[in-house]
């Protein structure tokens, strides 16, 4: 009996260690497959891309900037004397003349003051007479001498002493002529500031500005203070507005010109550039240049110191292909394992490549443009994503005129109608169609290509 139960079957060591494996293998697999599970559960949703097609448009390259209103010909009528306003013959706004009175000083002391300059005047004159007299008389006393001297009867020192008072005499009517000059020059010179004392109009205007009021003394030690800011023709105005020299080389003396004003909010005024001027402005290390827009006012709606955002169209193209600059701007996210695209190049003004065009697209700067950094009407190489399943390609092309929204195409593979990336997804909720990548930069003054 013992012998039977010492032979009963039961677990060999093989047994035991093929059951134990499968013991590991099937907590492997419920791991692997939990693991599983949760990578399904918690995996980020796919990456979603937000297309725009090209297409054939019309771009219209504008230089913007900010200027004010001024009239024509502005004149600053000031008093070369000091004194107290006495009178004042015009006010704001009041139509002018040429040589018209506008503004009195009180005369009073100038009036003094040429009263004394011509009693100065007479008294040399009377001088001078004196003189003259003088010399008669001297020029008598030496004849009497040189008539006694032929008799023996005056000595050689008589006739010297004579002759000397003769000559005493002479350089006595030089001066008194001389000296009536002078007062003779006084006398002109208190007429002057007399005259000074009546204020008058230098040109045809209206009076935009008065600086001062009856009774009020004006100083004039030092400069001519201004009375009156009057304006030649109101009919006529400019436009001063101040062109960053990134700008001026796109603009030519008599391109048109569109602006508009606070005053009349949607309503457009047109003009011309007449000028840009050579003296540069630096403010804040930014060079800027004055270019000056001719503006026809006949209607007389625009005001001196208006503030008008100025546009200058400097270069158009019709029917050319072109995308959005949100589309130069993408940047695939990381999830897309997208291709690294090659550094493009962009020739500069000075002939040497550069890269930096392709470092703004790939870090998302748009410029001032929204294009790349220099933008313009230039030739410039970018790099432009087209979805392909779930992922992005890219895609080089050669960038024309912009102007700010969209860019010409000027050599590419790309056809209208194909799609290019202007957007991406990864967080599961998707932006608004059309949505910009990033805002573009606010400013009074800018430039769109």
């Amino acid at each position: 009996m013992s012998e039977l139960a010492a032979k009963k079957p039961g677990l060999s060591k093989k047994a035991k260690a093929r059951l134990s494996s499968a013991i590991v293998l099937l907590v492997l697999a419920g791991g692997g497959y939990g693991f599983y599970r949760y990578r399904v559960k918690h995996a980020p949703p796919p990456v979603t891309y937000q297309t725009a097609a090209v297409e054939k448009r019309k771009i219209v390259g504008k230089v913007t900037a900010t200027g004010t209103v001024q009239a024509t010909v502005t004149v600053l009528v000031g008093s070369q004397v000091s004194g107290r306003i006495q009178k004042l013959f015009a006010d704001f706004n009041s139509p002018v003349k040429k040589g018209q009175v506008v503004a009195k000083i009180d005369p009073t002391l100038f009036e003094a003051n040429v009263a004394q300059a011509s009693a100065n005047h007479q008294a040399a004159k009377a001088d001078l007479e004196k003189a003259k007299a003088q010399k008669t008389l001297a020029e008598r006393q030496l004849a009497r001498l040189r008539g006694l001297a032929a008799d023996q009867l005056a000595t050689q020192a008589d006739i010297d002493t004579a002759e000397t008072n003769l000559s005493v005499a002479s350089s006595q009517i030089l001066s008194a002529a001389a000296s009536i000059a002078q007062t003779a020059a006084s006398l002109r010179q208190a007429q002057t500031n007399l005259s000074f004392t009546t204020i008058v109009s230098p040109i045809d205007g209206t009076v935009i500005s008065r600086s001062v009021d009856v009774g009020q003394t004006v100083a004039a030690s030092l400069s001519a203070p201004t009375i009156f800011t009057i304006a030649e023709d109101l009919r006529k105005m400019q436009v001063n507005t101040n062109v960053s020299e990134g700008d001026v080389g796109r603009l030519a003396q008599g391109m048109k010109s569109k602006f508009t004003v606070d005053a009349y909010p949607g309503t457009p005024f047109f003009g011309r550039i007449s000028q840009i001027r050579n003296a540069a402005q630096t403010v804040q290390n930014v060079v800027t240049y004055n270019a000056i827009i001719e503006v026809d006012n006949a209607e007389l709606k625009l005001r001196p110191g208006m503030t008008a955002s100025v546009s200058v169209i400097f270069s158009e193209r019709t029917d050319v292909l072109a995308v959005p600059n949100s589309a130069l701007r993408f940047n695939p996210p990381p999830e897309a394992n997208a291709p690294t695209p090659p550094k493009t190049a962009r020739k500069g003004r000075d002939g040497a490549a550069r890269d930096s065009a392709a470092r703004e697209g790939a870090r998302g700067n748009p410029g001032k443009d929204g294009a790349g950094k220099d933008g313009g009407d230039g030739v410039e190489s970018k790099t432009l994503w087209i979805p392909k399943g779930t992922s992005v390609e890219y895609v080089s092309v050669k960038l024309g005129l912009s102007d700010g929204n969209y860019s010409e195409l000027l050599e590419t593979t790309l056809k209208e109608g194909d799609k290019v990336v202007i957007d991406s997804n990864t967080t599961g909720v998707s932006k608004p169609a059309g949505m910009p990548a990033a805002a573009a930069p606010a400013g009074g003054m800018r430039r769109m290509f």
